[in-house]
């Protein structure tokens, strides 16, 4: 992960009514729509809020979402201000915390909510939070995007130490360097004993890949219900992603 001394700086532009976040470069780290602030916009990540729908719907109120990586703050403004869930995000970039405040409505820290400025490779091998996150969103990448900066076998290990005994990570797989097969054959490995599941890219070559830390199984039923619930109750197109995500043997 880079050193703080040669984090790239932070800019927005926008067009058509949406605000993107940019690390000095071309490369759309996240966006917002300004009349809707709160929504998510883009659709992989809409799609990191899939770990939805493998977990009960009655459960969701009680349970504990971390960002790895800030962006531009859709994940993290979505579940504090829409789900009102307990949210603590993570970013390595001062810049990123500060942009989102001022540019993209993050709120200000409450009891439920918490911007912290760290190195999420530290994060995750700490003792802090282990067992205790039921969703863990991972998208981590620099100016260049061109692969995950973090994406190592410890990595995605220590990431399924953090969870819940049916916690969910979800994480983006994007690049032009990007190994995906590669990075999936990672995630396999530690998560053995769980389950992996995987969406089709996004017309924009997003792979959004989710782990649950227990083998847990899932009736087509149950995820029919579920993403019923996650559209009446969240607007997200939850139907939608059980037509391109499966299950992987």
């Amino acid at each position: 992960m880079k050193k703080k001394s040669t984090l790239p700086d932070v800019n927005f532009s926008e067009y058509g009514g949406v605000r993107y976040l940019h690390l000095g470069s071309e490369w759309v780290q996240g966006s917002m729509r300004l009349d809707s602030p709160f929504e998510i916009h883009l659709e992989y990540v809409q799609r990191m809020m899939a770990w939805l729908l493998l977990v009960e719907p009655d459960s969701v109120a009680a349970r504990h979402c971390m960002q790895l990586g800030l962006g531009a703050g859709s994940l993290t403004k979505f579940c504090f201000k829409k789900m009102k869930l307990k949210t603590t995000a993570i970013e390595l970039n001062p810049q990123v915390v500060a942009a989102c405040k001022l540019w993209f409505k993050v709120p200000n820290d409450t009891k439920l909510l918490s911007v912290i400025l760290g190195d999420a490779e530290e994060v995750v091998a700490h003792e802090l939070w282990r067992g205790q996150i039921d969703a863990l969103q991972v998208d981590l990448y620099d100016q260049e995007a061109a692969a995950p900066v973090l994406d190592s076998y410890d990595f995605y290990r220590n990431c399924r130490s953090l969870l819940t005994e049916d916690g969910v990570m979800t994480v983006n797989l994007f690049g032009k360097d990007s190994h995906f097969d590669n990075s999936l054959s990672k995630i396999r490995e530690a998560f053995v004993g769980g389950s992996v599941w995987s969406f089709k890219p996004t017309k924009e070559g997003n792979t959004v890949v989710m782990a649950q830390k227990t083998l847990i199984e899932h009736s087509k039923e149950q995820l029919n219900t579920r993403a019923e619930h996650v559209r009446a109750q969240f607007g997200l197109p939850a139907h939608k992603w059980l037509k391109v995500l499966s299950q992987l043997e």
